[in-house]
């Protein structure tokens, strides 16, 4: 169980693979908190007061003072909560953690969206292959069980969507880019971090989620 440093709040979304990701590390390293479920089509007050310039989940709070966007949050929990590391404790290793979370953010994220959810077949087929060569970086750089070594890091954090999010875009807009023969690793992988207790734990019901995605696309069709 980890230190009690205070009071710690979680603006959340039950959906967003992003503040899913701090909800994993606040549990894997049993951290007491308190869990606000915000509704995005009617912002809270406390949401805009704490997050003014995003006005987005994740927020958390801790003793009164606001942190946002995911991976600087998941930083700040390493940095405070020591127990369970998810952060290398060699700098180069870190380094190379904190490059390869920004790169599922700025390469891999928007490549699927793009696959996924753009009406024009031009535009899909180069999400698409965007895709695959970005995943084929971490298939290559994935050499363990997790990213992390043998237990779970900042990288499988941040990876989160590609385990559980992709699969379930994949099938509501019938889309392939994960496959088993194409990358091995990551399937496998994939397979490990859904199931670990923690993570399955704070998931979202996919099949809430698979609707979501379902009604997006169709949305983006319609309008095309």
């Amino acid at each position: 169980m980890a230190e009690d440093y205070g009071e710690v709040e979680l603006f959340g979304l039950r959906g967003s693979p992003y503040a899913v990701r701090v909800q994993i590390a606040l549990e894997l390293k049993g951290v007491k908190y308190k869990y606000v479920e915000e509704d995005l089509r009617n912002k809270s007050d406390l949401l805009l007061k704490y997050n003014p310039i995003h006005k987005k989940v994740p927020v958390l709070v801790h003793n009164g003072r606001p942190l946002v966007e995911s991976l600087v949050i998941l930083e700040y929990i390493d940095e405070i909560w020591r127990n369970h590391p998810i952060l290398p404790q060699h700098p180069y290793d870190r380094a190379l953690a904190r490059f390869w979370s920004r790169f599922i953010d700025d390469k891999c994220l928007p490549a699927i969206s793009k696959a996924a959810f753009t009406a024009k077949e031009e535009e899909r087929e180069k999400g698409t292959e965007e895709s695959l060569h970005a995943l084929q970086f971490l298939e290559d750089e994935l050499k363990h069980k997790f990213f992390g070594g043998e237990s779970i890091g900042l990288v499988d954090i941040a990876a989160g969507f590609i385990a559980f999010w992709l699969p379930a875009i994949e099938e509501a807009v019938g889309l392939k880019l994960l496959s088993s023969n194409k990358f091995p690793k990551l399937s496998k992988w994939s397979e490990e971090y859904t199931n670990h207790p923690v993570v399955k734990e704070n998931l979202p019901q996919r099949e809430r989620v698979v609707g979501f995605f379902k009604a997006r696309y169709a949305s983006i069709i319609a309008s095309s």
